[in-house]
């Protein structure tokens, strides 16, 4: 055989026993590396299998989809504004003066402090932040669920304790809720329901959609039109003592506008005579027997579930599990997800939605309310009481607020 410099060289080489090492693991490198390239490239275009104890009732098909729906809902959370959940909920605040024309038409005192709801931007401008147009990301993810109208709405009442209660709900894994107050029914409904059903987010296969936006409960047109969307919608009312919840509600305006009348001036149309002023928007939510008796021309009461604002503090996981049964829903919402803050006076979560810290509503829940007369309390309390009884008489409970 003739002699060749080459093989010499490779016989060489290979005959040394560092050097054979080093060629072996330079081969496995290269292997591996190949190898770690096609498994991404195989993954890349199926979602991931995930085990979900809850969920075991679900094919693998479903997880996996639930799995790329929650990578997806992270890269939004990531890329969209903050926005904390103490400062979502909408305010009617009051004029700082009042005129004739408020005293007679509560409809145009609350077009008037519309533009004050989001602060530096309109409700529709946030919302319209929060539903980009669908992207080739969006596209790609189709198989983890789709965008649906509401199937189940928080619809009142402002100061009630709508907030807490949907932050709870949106522990429940079977629902999905939009965070910011969508005003589709009373402000934006022109827009129409697509636009309305890109703000919510998807969903899968048994899960609910909701929503809440505490004006639709005071909104005459507002039954009429979510019975037009579907009339098997559920409706969900947060209802608290109205003298409580008035009170409440000029302290949240208050907190923004130091300088409106006081609370007394404003509950009065004339505090010699007495005359409750029932344009004021304050006093007007409060009574829930008239806003009540225009929903049951829509709905039936076996599809509105009322919530006591007060039991969903001295109680929550007693007034979430009526909810979670009104849902249809197994009752996964405990006691074990709640304790209660003293500094506050109002129950937190031990765990929200993507957190595992303990998290409370923010500083604008629980504000400390102003010292009102006690005679100017038992007028409302007096004026109350007749249309208290008929809610009591409408809805079939008594939520002792007499």
């Amino acid at each position: 055989m003739e002699y060749s410099p080459v093989c010499h060289s490779l016989y060489a080489l290979w005959s040394s026993p560092v050097k054979k090492k080093l060629i072996l693991l330079s081969i496995m490198f290269l292997i591996w590396v190949y190898m770690l390239y096609s498994c991404v490239g195989y993954c890349s275009t199926m979602p991931s299998l995930v085990v979900d104890s809850y969920r075991g009732r679900e094919t693998g098909s479903a997880v996996g989809k639930r799995t790329e729906s929650s990578r997806t809902d992270l890269v939004s959370r990531l890329l969209a504004k903050p926005q904390p959940w103490e400062d979502i909920e909408s305010d009617y605040e009051e004029p700082s003066i009042r005129t004739a024309a408020s005293r007679d038409l509560l409809n145009n005192e609350l077009e008037t402090d519309r533009a004050d709801d989001w602060g530096d931007e309109t409700g529709a401008e946030q919302l319209q932040q929060r539903a980009p147009e669908p992207s080739a990301m969006s596209s790609f993810s189709n198989g983890s669920g789709s965008k649906k109208l509401p199937q189940a709405i928080i619809i009142g009442v402002k100061k009630g304790g709508t907030r807490a209660l949907l932050e709870f709900l949106r522990v429940h894994p079977d629902i999905r809720a939009v965070g910011a107050e969508p005003h589709f029914f009373d402000r934006n409904y022109e827009n129409g329901l697509e636009w309305y059903r890109e703000l919510m987010p998807k969903t899968l296969e048994g899960q609910i959609t909701m929503e809440k936006t505490p004006s639709y409960f005071v909104t005459r047109e507002a039954p009429a039109r979510i019975s037009a969307m579907s009339r098997d919608t559920k409706v969900i009312v947060v209802v608290r003592d109205p003298v409580t919840r008035a009170i409440s509600d000029y302290t949240q305006t208050l907190s923004k506008k130091p300088d409106i009348p006081s609370f007394e001036s404003l509950t009065f149309k004339n505090r010699t005579t007495g005359l409750i002023d029932t344009s004021w928007s304050a006093i007007q939510i409060g009574i829930y027997a008239k806003h009540l008796d225009n929903w049951l021309q829509y709905f039936p009461m076996k599809q509105i579930l009322f919530v006591s604002g007060e039991r969903l503090i001295s109680d929550p996981a007693g007034e979430l599990g009526r909810v979670q049964d009104f849902l249809g829903l197994k009752r996964i919402i405990t006691d074990k997800h709640f304790y209660f803050n003293q500094t506050k006076g109002f129950p937190c979560l031990k765990k929200a939605e993507g957190s595992s810290k303990p998290h409370c509503l923010g500083k604008t829940k629980g504000r400390t309310h102003p010292n009102i007369d006690p005679e100017v309390v038992q007028r409302l309390r007096d004026f109350y009481r007749p249309f208290n009884m008929k809610f009591y008489q409408m809805t079939g409970h008594n939520f002792g607020w007499d």
